[in-house]
């Protein structure tokens, strides 16, 4: 899609949402300036009467048997070996030198102006 198109469709959206807000505002003032009319009284309901809840039966308790008490087993406690007092020597990397950077020039060049034309 080109710029402009996306431009355009961006705008025209824009522009329906803010009329359409203005057309929406612009009813909602006049319904409230509307006189009401009167609501109608809603009859009330009659109360349900429920049946009395049942007794709760009684359930036969469970007998579990003991837990049995073993000894837990014991490890062995590993050995480890003693930390190295000093640090392992690693080779040494050479890497190549760093290539060199051009340089950027800091002066611009001059460019040839025309004349103006002579004003009458």
């Amino acid at each position: 899609m080109a710029p402009s198109n996306s431009h355009f469709f961006l705008v025209s959206l824009l522009m329906a949402i803010s009329l359409s807000s203005i057309h929406t505002s612009w009813a909602a003032r006049n319904l409230l300036q509307a006189s009401q009319p009167g609501l109608p009284t809603i009859p009330p309901l009659p109360k349900p009467t429920l049946p009395p809840m049942p007794a709760m039966p009684n359930l036969p308790t469970a007998t579990l048997p003991p837990i049995p008490t073993t000894p837990l087993p014991t490890l062995p406690k590993p050995t480890l070996p003693p930390m190295p007092t000093t640090m392992p020597t690693f080779p040494k990397v050479v890497l190549p030198p760093m290539p060199a950077m051009p340089s950027i020039p800091t002066t611009l060049p001059s460019f040839p102006f025309f004349t103006p034309p002579p004003s009458n």
